[in-house]
């Protein structure tokens, strides 16, 4: 499978540990990447300095579903999963 074009769940809803450029302290959970392009795309797709845990999400119905609303919701609910 592979992402939709546009969707950008993953760089939204995640939270972000590591450092990217124009964010070196990483992403909240629920906040925009600033690599994101008004299209929803990212400018980093591709390059070295694009956080490792960004190129590990990787695609699948599960998690994506068919519509981005599904996308958000399930990553949303791992989200909060995850916290204390």
């Amino acid at each position: 499978m592979e992402c939709r074009l546009g969707c950008a769940a993953c760089c939204t809803v995640v939270s972000i540990s590591s450092a990217i450029p124009g964010m070196p302290d990483g992403k909240p959970a629920g906040v925009r990447c600033l690599q994101l392009t008004d299209q929803n795309l990212c400018r980093l797709f591709g390059k070295p300095d694009r956080p490792e845990v960004c190129g590990s999400l990787t695609p699948n119905l599960e998690m994506c579903g068919t519509t981005n609303e599904h996308a958000y919701a399930y990553l949303k609910q791992l989200e909060d999963a995850t916290r204390p």
